[in-house]
């Protein structure tokens, strides 16, 4: 539950345009559900406990000390977050899903031997792109309805204008599915006086289609928020080309070069003529910027490839962030996917906020700016939605979390249903889950059991006794429970529970094997030390039936000084996937006639680890949960990138990897990041 609401605004302005009482955004748009965003506005934004997970160098002081921020979490709840803290945003860009159906995914590349990722390469040129997926972390799906994404596009631009400063401008990156839409709501939440610019951006890319003109640009809306705002545009003149250096063909007694024009423009007058002058080339800026111009999608020579689906050029940000903030000003980009916004913000001076809800963003964006020798802390927002990588990885394992659901609908339920439960007293009994990938759904309240009890439960077939309704977050249980009661006029029983305490029962912590003794973490957050493997398969499998499910990482350590090696990796979860990654491209290819080759993890299964750092600075606990809920701080730490290269503390190298890390204080922690970006933290000591 939030801590709190947080008004949009001080006090709810009166007649302020909310969807529904604009009469071209009826007869354009025909919203559905306008009063369930009215609501939610009206009661403002949730505000969430919020967790430092980690403070990277020291971050400049300013408003509460929080300048320099990489937030793991939704927009709206960064929002309340940054209002409760009286944090005020110079510079808004965001790149927001474009809802475009595409389901997104990040590309896993095994580390260490660079055979090894050719292989991954070779693999997929064989193999179709559907079946590539058994081999990539989803990031999210970009599928919306169209509605539901612009009523849930609308409550972010109220909120993001809510923490703007009078000065702020926006840059909201869109292409043609939605943008001409979007387009209305700003004009409704900014003002149509405000809107500065439709900017184009095109590129070159390989043309796809011969059956209409290949789409080749994206679309970028300029917003202010008052008609006072920020704008450099000397910061962002356009070089002369060659041909217009040639008209300065005038030299003047110092040999400076120079034109002739009339005062309205006009080039090559005569000098006799009235009202000409001279302009000198060494005064002339250049062009004016323009609100269209072209330039590659990503720098490969300036090696800014990150890997990231959905990654922009660091030229593009460069030029919106120098004509629209001065150095100083806090730059924010709460869809902020691969990092750019923050790494170019604070390259060119500025403070910047990060915000993305999948934790693939927060560790891409962590590593940028390690890289680029930022400051900045690390937040989470506990709001029972990054419950795992993303949404969309939090909805594919629900599936499974669930015990006995079944996926596949009967007759007679819904869609609505997100499957069923079969048990001997209930009979069948139907499951309702929030869609985590949709804000609108994260609170339950009275109007969506409303919608189950006099709509989804009415519809249902007569044998069906009793439903379970899942939450992340309930508005007013008792109430709840008191409108069902007054309100279900059948025999269904609707049972309410807390999906949070379902996915902590099914949580097994990893083990570590430290000096020759095993290290867990009991139920109680206390560390043990189990000395044989007896005790060791007792505590694990205890109380474990057949079919469970259990993931353990089994990380080996030998400590000599403040060298770690180590030996031996191994993650059930990774090699499930590279198992399956593997099954349908045997299959695949014996229906082409083809052999496959499989990918093969070695013995000691160090190409399954992406980044280990130590820490040597935080005090630790050990009846604090053996360190792991402390907020981490990097003593030093190496990545090995997908060629297997060392990047040490951020400096990059053409050495591979030899399984050791040393540092010059004594380790109390050790943190391991695998390729799909699961992190272990445990105690050296």
């Amino acid at each position: 539950m939030p801590i709190k609401y947080i008004p949009y605004y001080p006090n709810t302005v009166e007649g302020q345009a909310i969807l529904d009482n604009i009469t071209r955004t009826q007869r354009v748009l025909r919203y559905r559900e306008n009063d369930k965003v009215f609501d939610r506005i009206k009661r403002g934004m949730p505000y969430y406990e919020v967790e430092t997970l980690e403070t990277v160098g020291t971050p400049p002081s300013g408003a509460g000390g929080l300048e320099n921020l990489v937030i793991r979490g939704e927009c709206i709840s960064a929002c309340a977050y940054l209002k409760e803290k009286g944090i005020k945003v110079d510079l808004v860009y965001i790149d927001p899903p474009f809802a475009s159906g595409a389901d997104y995914a990040k590309k896993v590349y095994l580390r260490r031997n660079p055979k090894l990722a050719e292989k991954v390469t070779a693999a997929e040129q064989e193999m179709e792109l559907a079946e590539l997926k058994a081999f990539e972390e989803k990031m999210y799906g970009d599928i919306w309805q169209k509605e539901d994404y612009l009523n849930w596009m609308y409550e972010n631009l109220m909120a993001i204008k809510s923490i703007m400063s009078e000065t702020g401008s926006i840059y909201v990156h869109l292409d043609w599915h939605i943008g001409h839409y979007v387009k209305i709501l700003m004009d409704e939440v900014f003002g149509e006086d405000n809107f500065l610019n439709e900017i184009i951006w095109a590129y070159k890319e390989r043309e796809s289609s011969i059956n209409y003109y290949n789409r080749k640009h994206d679309t970028i809306y300029f917003y202010s928020k008052n008609p006072q705002y920020i704008f450099n545009y000397k910061s962002i003149w356009e070089e002369y080309s060659e041909t217009t250096i040639k008209k300065f063909k005038y030299t003047d007694e110092n040999d400076d070069k120079y034109r002739l024009r009339y005062k309205d423009g006009r080039n090559d007058p005569t000098e006799e003529n009235e009202g000409t002058y001279r302009q000198f080339l060494k005064d002339a800026d250049g062009t004016l910027p323009r609100d269209w111009f072209s330039m590659p999608i990503v720098n490969q020579a300036a090696n800014e490839r990150q890997d990231y689906a959905t990654q922009k050029p660091e030229a593009l940000l460069e030029r919106f962030i120098k004509a629209s903030s001065n150095e100083k000003m806090i730059v924010a980009d709460f869809f902020g996917g691969s990092g750019v916004t923050a790494k170019v913000a604070n390259d060119l001076g500025r403070k910047f906020i990060h915000c993305d809800i999948g934790i693939n963003s927060i560790q891409t964006v962590r590593d940028r700016l390690v890289e680029a020798k930022a400051n900045f802390q690390i937040l989470e927002i506990k709001d029972g939605v990054s419950l795992f990588r993303n949404p969309q990885q939090t909805m594919d394992k629900l599936a499974t979390l669930i015990p006995g659901l079944q996926k596949n609908k009967i007759e007679d339920v819904s869609s609505f249903w997100f499957g069923t439960l079969g048990t001997a007293k209930s009979g069948t009994v139907p499951v309702y889950v929030p869609n985590l990938l949709n804000t609108q759904e994260k609170v339950l309240d009275i109007p969506k059991i409303n919608e189950i009890i006099n709509q989804e439960i009415q519809n249902l077939p007569d044998n069906i006794k009793k439903v379970i309704v899942y939450y992340i977050d309930i508005d007013d249980q008792k109430a709840l429970e008191k409108f069902i009661k007054d309100n279900n006029a059948t025999e269904i029983e609707v049972e309410l529970k807390d999906l949070k305490n379902l996915l902590h029962d099914v949580v097994i912590e990893d083990v570590l094997m430290v000096n020759g003794q095993w290290l867990m973490v009991n139920e109680n957050g206390e560390q043990v030390i189990i000395n044989d493997d007896e005790n060791l398969d007792k505590a694990l499998f205890e109380g474990k039936k057949a079919g469970d499910i259990i993931n353990i990482n089994h990380l080996q350590l030998t400590i000599n000084n403040y060298t770690l090696t180590i030996n031996n990796f191994t993650s059930d979860r990774l090699i499930q996937k590279i198992g399956e990654f593997n099954q349908k491209g045997n299959l695949q290819s014996i229906a082409k006639g083809k052999i496959f080759s499989p990918i093969n993890i070695s013995n000691e299964g160090l190409e399954l680890i992406e980044l280990i750092a130590l820490d040597c600075e935080t005090p630790l606990s050990f009846g604090a949960g053996a360190g792991v809920g402390l907020q981490w701080h990097s003593t030093t730490e190496i990545k090995i990138d997908k060629l297997g290269y060392v990047i040490t503390n951020g400096v990059k190298s053409k050495n591979f990897w030899d399984g050791k890390i040393t540092s010059d204080k004594k380790p109390l922690r050790i943190k391991v990041r695998n390729i799909s970006g699961d992190e272990t933290i445990k105690v050296v000591e």
